[in-house]
């Protein structure tokens, strides 16, 4: 549970600094992908996902 947490935590950290470095331009980047169309979204995160689960099982062996 530690290491699931510990793992959380820095998924946060990387996921906020953007945020907290460069609102504005992160404004104007979200804008950007609203208007990218919802296919091309889905096909982006299954491959976000897939290379996520690879870099796990390549981790963890």
């Amino acid at each position: 549970m530690k290491f699931f947490l510990c793992a959380i935590g820095l998924v946060l950290i990387i996921e906020g600094l953007p945020y907290f470095t460069f609102p504005e331009k992160i404004k104007a980047y979200l804008f950007k992908v609203y208007q990218i169309p919802d296919g091309t979204l889905r096909i982006f995160g299954f491959f976000s996902v897939a290379i996520g689960l690879i870099l796990v099982y390549l981790g963890r062996n």
